[in-house]
């Protein structure tokens, strides 16, 4: 009897993570361990460090499951997320409530007692602003969803300057800006993949409701100021070279391929997705925003200064 439950177990166990979306908690935690060692200056206590990621993790797993129960109407219509376990009724909606009201308690639990409480207000802001403004207010409404509903995503890295230094300042400002302009260029070339599963779904992502030319021309505006706010940053929060090199190499290359992007949205002969590949740009946001934050966090370890 015990062996037969095991793969049960083992299934829900899964079922639950799922629900948890950590593919989407990985990318917050690029963001949140780097400004750690910004606002230190240096390597920050691992105490400290494991209670923020832990913090962090338990919130954002917290609004995603809390999203899954909100969407599990559009999820069932919607082959890129018809299986999900509450899409397809494996884990019940009071099971699931539970699991998210305990993860999102959690979370604010460790980031106020372990951290600060500056630290759990900004959490529990994420959250709210992930369920709340972004699910509930604005998914369904506007084909500007993902833009300011996208300020959820940018919170991680108030939380994790607010960790080390229990305040907020312009650096941690600027690197918010730099997610804020990053997320519509890093999510409409998946809406484009996807366009049919949300016109399906009645959610008027942008790509569903405007021409790829359109679509492509303002991943290359946010394209834009993404770069540039980046490198805003090395005069508000003094960095060397490391970082500065960093930023304006992969920020070249994330222009240049939306610019491809746009270049092959405009090519007549590129009548389907496999012509225009969205999702190649899809996959070097994630690429840049990784190899950004990595030297935000390697530039005050190995610090050379700029001469200006």
């Amino acid at each position: 009897m015990p062996a037969a439950t095991e793969p049960v177990r083992a299934a829900r166990v899964g079922d639950y993570v799922a629900l948890t979306k950590p593919r989407i908690i990985e990318l917050l935690l690029i963001t949140t361990f780097p400004v750690m060692f910004l606002a230190q200056r240096g390597v920050p206590p691992m105490w400290l460090v494991l209670a923020t990621l832990v913090g962090g993790t338990l919130a954002a797993a917290g609004a995603n499951v809390f999203n899954c129960i909100i969407d599990r109407d559009i999820d069932r219509l919607m082959r890129r997320t018809e299986g999900r376990p509450l899409a397809t009724g494996v884990i019940g909606v009071r099971a699931a409530v539970i699991f998210a009201t305990i993860l999102t308690l959690g979370s604010v639990a460790v980031l106020g007692l372990a951290v600060n409480t500056l630290s759990a207000m900004l959490a529990a802001g994420a959250v709210l602003l992930y369920v709340v403004f972004y699910t509930i207010v604005l998914k369904r409404r506007t084909s500007q969803n993902i833009v300011w509903g996208g300020v959820a995503g940018c919170m991680p890295v108030l939380i994790g300057w607010s960790a080390v230094t229990n305040s907020l300042s312009w650096a941690p400002v600027v690197l918010f800006l730099v997610v804020f302009f990053w997320t519509p260029p890093h999510y409409w070339p998946l809406s484009m993949r996807f366009k049919d599963d949300y016109a399906a779904a009645g959610i008027p992502m942008l790509p569903v409701v405007a021409e790829d030319t359109k679509v492509a021309g303002q991943i290359i505006a946010y394209a834009w100021a993404t770069v540039a706010a980046s490198l805003v940053l090395i005069p508000v929060a003094g960095m060397g070279w490391i970082y500065s090199l960093v930023a304006l190499v992969s920020g070249v290359v994330f222009v240049a391929e939306s610019h491809a992007l746009m270049r092959r949205a405009r090519d007549p002969k590129n009548t389907t997705l496999a012509a225009l590949k969205p999702m190649r740009l899809f996959h070097y946001s994630i690429s840049y925003l990784t190899i950004l934050f990595v030297g935000v966090a390697l530039d005050p370890l190995f610090h050379f200064p700029l001469p200006i």
